[in-house]
């Protein structure tokens, strides 16, 4: 069963809510390996809006149909909608495919990958909060090839945590340089490799149990973490300090009222 969401005509992603306050996003250009055009970017765009500002929703699965690839980026035949004719319009393509910076999805993104991450499949990935990829998953740049300088996805890595030399071979060495599921798993990429049948399920699995939680708490807990990347140490403490006041109730309140996941006590 799903929770009722008005939604537009899609044409490139299957968008839907489930009962347990889920949102599943599946990539559904299998015959372009699931590479961002204008259509999929508009509507991506709409994604990101509707589970932001939707209380029903409480995390998000993104995955993608197909068995080739989960996104090779931007459909060079047809992408337009950041590369404007005059090149102070031109604008970074991850303001409208990340969920974070831009779109101000605080809910926890649990992102399945499989097949091929190639280039700007980078921009879901680099501010997802979690990441799974099937055994058979495999990431590289294939900027390089093209003679095309490939900054906007490389930082977000670094911003990940992934080591500098790591994101240098990968963004310099084009299609040579692929980061396999268990180079990624030790180099803090993804946090979990599954076989590619269970794939799907343990995402499902992951979101479900955080969307059972206190959604405010999540949420807090997600905002908080992603904006102390951009701050001092000492500032992001404070500012997660101001949040635990915001968001949670005041201690005496909480002692009279347990919490679902609170152990029994015992006199």
């Amino acid at each position: 069963m799903s929770i009722d969401v008005t939604t537009p005509d899609l044409a490139t992603i299957e968008f839907e809510v489930a009962d347990d306050h889920v949102a599943t996003i599946t990539l559904d250009r299998p015959d372009a390996l699931n590479a961002v055009n204008d259509r999929m970017a508009a509507e991506i765009e709409w994604a990101w809006r509707t589970i932001r500002d939707d209380d029903a929703i409480h995390a998000v699965v993104l995955q993608a149909n197909g068995d080739r690839a989960f996104c090779t980026g931007a459909d060079v035949k047809s992408a337009s909608w950041f590369a404007k004719s005059n090149v102070w319009n031109t604008f970074d393509p991850g303001m409208t495919l990340s969920p974070k910076l831009h779109h101000r999805v605080w809910k926890p993104v649990v992102t399945a990958v499989h097949g091929m991450a190639a280039g700007g499949a980078q921009y879901f990935l680099n501010e997802s909060d979690i990441i799974l990829a099937s055994d058979d998953a495999v990431f590289f740049d294939p900027h390089a090839n093209g003679g095309i300088v490939s900054a906007l996805e490389p930082i977000g890595m670094l911003a990940r945590g992934v080591p500098l030399g790591d994101v240098l071979r990968w963004a310099l060495m084009g299609t040579e340089e692929r980061i396999t599921a268990d180079t990624a798993l030790r180099l803090g990429l993804v946090t979990e490799v599954v076989e590619r049948d269970r794939l799907r399920s343990r995402a499902r699995e992951i979101a479900a149990s955080i969307a059972a939680r206190n959604p405010v708490a999540v949420q807090g807990t997600v905002r908080a973490i992603w904006e102390s990347l951009d701050m001092t140490r000492s500032t992001a403490l404070q500012n997660g300090m101001a949040y635990t006041h915001i968001g949670n109730p005041p201690v005496a309140e909480r002692r009279a009222t347990p919490r679902r996941n609170d152990p029994p006590t015992y006199r």
